[in-house]
């Protein structure tokens, strides 16, 4: 999943923590890292963790939190579970009863009732809708669901991630099913508003993405700053495409088609103030992660080599986030991968590359 603030990188430069000097690219395949321990593992959910966002407290980046999603039982009693940069479950926080959430992410400053409020939005995949909360307070804003995929016999909402135009402000979310079409169809982008009375809409303004018919699409991600929409057809590679609602719908790469055990998962993007950073993916079956050069090479900014393997102490893990942004334990930023065994771990970025 994948930040998705505008002032981020101000700030991030202001620190002068994702400005520094780029190591040398590792030549694919180099690597034989013994396996990576995170700093901490969060406390457990209740029956199946699946994909993280990280919020960035714009106020106090010491207070920021960690959402995390359950997707919940037979009985569909899912939740998004709150922690702090320790792994703890922040009490009173966690929104519980939701049916089956998948993805989450998080977006920055969208005008709810004449304010700016930071939001936290997942899939809910048995009523076919994506759910928005309001951060910190963890408020449902929504009106009980925004319904996605309407007319179309393949539904079930799976992959979520939000992208912020950074000239206009304006905030979209881009969602994927458990199945759709092979004809460049299979995510919906929805824009995000306000109804005029405190409820958060969505209104279709797009229809992109190829899908291989192999296996799904789960993970999504944006880079706002660049102005890209990757993801993972699983079994098959990474695919890129322009994120705004304006642009064309033609793939711009195709990337990471080799060297994965199996499923492509979890995309997650390091980014550094001049453009530059990492985009992160889950080699899921191999327990480990796969590393690209998030602004391309120096012939083409949709040629994304592989850069690096890192192995790390994750059990099939489907979603991660990052951050370059340095919070407490984690100088450098932080990265946060779900595991298999109902909890998400906590890497320090600086113990990855």
């Amino acid at each position: 999943m994948r930040h998705n603030t505008p002032y981020l990188i101000l700030y991030i430069c202001f620190l002068g923590l994702a400005c520094q000097p780029r190591k040398a690219f590792t030549p694919a395949g180099a690597d034989t890292l013994a396996v990576v321990k995170p700093v901490f593992a969060s406390d457990s959910v209740r029956h199946d963790s699946d994909d993280p966002a990280i919020w960035i407290n714009p106020a106090d980046p010491a207070q920021s939190l960690v959402i995390g999603t359950d997707k919940g039982g037979d009985t569909g009693d899912g939740a998004l579970y709150v922690f702090d940069l320790q792994g703890h479950e922040v009490p009173g926080k966690t929104v519980h009863d939701i049916r089956r959430p998948n993805n989450v992410d998080v977006a920055y400053g969208l005008t709810v009732a004449g304010q700016k409020t930071d939001i936290a939005v997942c899939t809910e995949r048995n009523t076919n809708s994506i759910r928005v909360f309001s951060v910190p307070a963890m408020q449902a804003i929504d009106g009980g669901g925004i319904p996605v995929f309407d007319g179309d016999s393949l539904r079930a909402p799976m992959g979520i991630a939000l992208y912020t135009d950074p000239t206009t402000g304006a905030i979209y979310a881009i969602v994927g099913r458990k199945t759709g079409p092979t004809n460049g169809t299979y995510l919906w982008q929805y824009r995000l508003g306000d109804n005029g009375q405190g409820v958060v809409t969505g209104t279709l303004v797009r229809k992109v993405g190829v899908y291989s018919g192999k296996n799904e699409i789960e993970s999504i991600a944006v880079d706002n700053e660049l102005g890209y929409l990757y993801c993972s057809d699983e079994g098959v590679g990474i695919r890129k495409y322009y994120a705004h609602p304006d642009s064309t719908t033609r793939e711009l790469a195709l990337f990471a088609t080799t060297g994965f055990a199996d499923n492509h998962e979890g995309i997650s993007i390091y980014k550094q103030a001049d453009g530059k950073g990492y985009i992160l993916v889950s080699d899921q079956q191999a327990r480990r992660f796969q590393i690209f050069p998030r602004e391309g090479t120096a012939s083409s900014p949709h040629e994304h080599p592989l850069l690096r393997i890192v192995n790390t102490s994750t059990v099939e893990s489907d979603g991660s986030d990052v951050t370059s942004v340095g919070l407490p334990g984690f100088p450098r930023g932080m990265f946060v991968a779900m595991s298999d065994d109902k909890t998400f771990q906590f890497y320090r970025w600086e113990d990855l590359w």
